[in-house]
């Protein structure tokens, strides 16, 4: 803490106020009329996706953060990534132009985001053609066909792998039995809003469908080479096959069109870009007994991308082709086994195989597809030592047929001191091993000879040189969550250090290519260092009807030696702040309220670090809604008025590129 002094003397002020309100709230509860400690203890969610196991939110080993439907619908937001800027330590972006609006934990450390996992019903959901984002994953789904999101503030390699490095967002879709009928929205707006969606569910027998298909678009970010869409079809079968068993079918497609590109910036200029993406999903559940049951899983996904840039040089003799196109897939099969073995221990363990595939002569020099084989063992055991003491223990060995193998286990103990308040202590260790673009990218740019008719080499943008090693994170954490039934309110606080070893980042160096001399970038494992913070998450009902949160967030990258880039240094905001407020009125109507504050973060808009190549970024932004909900005979709806940003612009991806004020109306009916 000596490198943080506010830091340090807000988390004694925080600890002050945890101890003071232990102390005081078994009074507190006894003066308090109406509202009993069980009717409040029922309202703990239970957390699927943080251990495998389902486990209620006081004993997950780390700090979730749930985001439910409610929540989702009142905050006014479009997609995935502009609603996760309301949790605790992630940052957003909006715009399409590296390939989707993206969200990160902890930092923006390059074009894509890549170190966290993204799941839509379990299924993992990054994208192998770029380089493990999330961005296009979080754009699976509409809004309006989730039930909930899991946001897993933290190390999860322990879970899901190399790809869960600094936490895990889990997309929960609504059952199809729960979306019967026709449903129906439009929303229309400012900078071309233009959203339109319609839902289909119906039921047979022992199963229910669901069909939905949506269009976001609008013209993007003021600056930007705006006129971005995304189209989705969406289906899910749900189907009770037994009194034990039961298969969830999902299948889907998603296009997302963008423009991109700087005006004046030669080998960047203005052009249109499409990403193509196909999904199935079988999961497979048998209750074998009240004790235990096994669960089967498999998915295959399908992406293609085109991004070409032809440029006049010295024309009619030579015309340049900056291609970024290619195509990439993963199939993942996964069988899980829940039991438990005593009174007093449950366990999960499990198996997953997984093949991902890359091909794309732009990006690789090579026509061949680039093949990477997961083998994954996974293990986690919930064992309550007494009464008010539970520890969480696991682990998971994972080998990948290109960077190795690598095992990342997790400690976690949760001390209930009392029946509503908390304590939790862990340490975890996870691994990244670096992707195929990481490894093996040959990024040339060349000019085609009308005369000669033959392809000139240019330059060498990247040239990887495959001796790069995976990185890994040690996280240790400490974290408290009190539930306090006489102020209606929940307090999640979490202290953390993540040490990062070996981190990877670009760097260029003089290479002989093709008898020329080039300076293109290659991935090396670059600095150490760690992320230290305090995150603190509150929620509560201070009056009737009204739902009011706040989040704050202090952090800061400590270097050991001095760091490689100057980028890297201010790519952790210090501090961040959410309020938002959701207010029941008269006859219908709803109010709703956000702020955000973020210190000014770098923001990269190249892929390999340059300090050059980027900006700081500064985030004062305010949005509110005001909602009435209708009636049409059996039919019932929503008309909304949604402003976002009610204030200055501000800089988001690039310097020139501004998100201003956006006014849309929605109106929304359901059967």
């Amino acid at each position: 803490m000596k490198y943080f002094p506010h830091l340090a003397r807000s988390g004694i002020f925080v600890l002050v106020g945890m101890v003071w309100l232990m102390t005081s709230q078994g009074l507190a509860a006894q003066t308090t009329a109406g509202v009993s400690e069980k009717d409040f203890l029922e309202e703990i969610p239970i957390i699927l996706s943080v251990s495998r196991l389902p486990q209620r939110l006081n004993e997950t080993p780390g700090a979730v953060t749930v985001l439910d439907r409610d929540f989702i619908r009142s905050s006014g937001a479009r997609d995935v990534a502009d609603l996760l800027r309301l949790v605790p330590g992630f940052q957003s972006s909006t715009s399409f132009e590296a390939d989707a609006p993206q969200a990160s934990y902890h930092g923006v450390y390059g074009y894509f985001s890549a170190r966290i996992q993204v799941l839509v019903d379990g299924r993992s959901v990054y994208s192998n053609y770029f380089a493990g984002s999330v961005a296009p994953g979080l754009m699976t789904v509409a809004l309006d066909d989730i039930e909930r999101i899991e946001v897993l503030r933290g190390s999860n390699s322990v879970a899901y792998g190399a790809r869960a490095m600094l936490g895990v967002v889990n997309i929960v879709t609504r059952h199809s039995a729960d979306t019967l009928g026709t449903r129906a929205a439009l929303t229309r707006g400012e900078n071309g809003i233009q959203d339109t969606q319609l839902g289909l569910g119906w039921r047979s027998d022992n199963s229910s469908m669901r069909l939905s298909m949506d269009e976001r678009g609008d013209d993007g970010l003021s600056g930007a080479n705006g006129h971005n869409r995304v189209q989705r079809v969406n289906f899910r079968s749900d189907w009770q096959v037994s009194g034990s068993s039961n298969v969830r079918l999902s299948a889907g497609w998603m296009n997302i069109a963008s423009g991109k590109g700087f005006a004046n910036t030669p080998g960047a200029g203005f052009r249109d870009t499409s990403f193509e993406n196909k999904f199935v999903q079988v999961d497979w559940k048998e209750v074998l007994s009240p004790e235990q049951d096994l669960v089967l899983s498999f998915s295959h996904n399908q992406e293609g991308y085109r991004d070409v840039n032809t440029i006049p040089f010295f024309p009619p003799y030579y015309s340049v082709n900056l291609d970024g196109s290619g195509t990439a897939s993963n199939d993942t099969l996964t069988a899980q086994h829940t039991l438990r073995l005593s009174p007093e221990v449950r366990m999960v363990w499990g198996a997953e195989l997984r093949r991902e595939s890359v091909t794309s002569l732009p990006f690789y020099n090579t026509a061949e597809t680039l093949v990477d084989d997961f083998t994954r063992l996974f293990s986690h055991a919930e064992w309550r030592l007494r009464p008010d003491l539970l520890l969480n223990v696991g682990a998971m060995a994972e080998h990948s047929s290109v960077n190795g193998s690598s095992l990342a286990p997790r400690l976690m103990l949760n001390w209930h001191v009392t029946a509503e308040q908390t304590l939790r202590a862990g340490v975890s260790r996870s691994f990244r091993p670096p992707s195929v673009f990481e490894r093996q990218a040959n990024v040339r740019y060349t000019a085609f000879n009308q005369v000669l008719q033959r392809n000139d080499l240019l330059d060498v943008r990247v040239l990887a040189r495959s001796n790069v090693q995976p990185e890994a994170l040690l996280t240790r954490e400490l974290g408290y969550l009190g539930t306090f039934p006489w102020l209606k309110s929940t307090l999640d606080v979490r202290f953390f250090d993540e040490s990062f070893t070996g981190y990877i980042d670009g760097l260029p160096y003089l290479a002989l290519v093709d008898g020329k001399k080039f300076k293109p970038y290659d991935y090396v494992n670059s600095d150490n260092f760690s992320i230290r913070g305090l995150e603190l998450q509150w929620t509560g009902q201070p009056w009737p009807g009204a739902q009011l949160g706040f989040n704050q967030t202090f952090s800061r990258m400590v270097f050991p030696n001095p760091p490689s880039a100057k980028s890297l240094v201010a790519s952790v905001p210090e501090s961040t702040s959410t309020l938002f407020l959701t207010q029941q009125l008269a006859s219908g109507f709803q109010f709703s309220f956000s702020h955000q504050y973020s210190e000014p973060l770098w923001v990269q808009k190249s892929g390999p670090s340059d300090s050059s190549d980027g900006f700081r970024q500064y985030i004062h932004r305010t949005d509110w809604r005001l909602s009435k909900s209708l009636r049409f005979g059996s039919r019932t709806g929503e008309l909304a008025l949604t402003v976002q940003n009610q204030g200055q612009p501000y800089a988001d991806f690039a310097q020139e590129f501004l998100f201003k004020r956006r006014a849309f109306v929605t109106l929304r009916i359901d059967s």
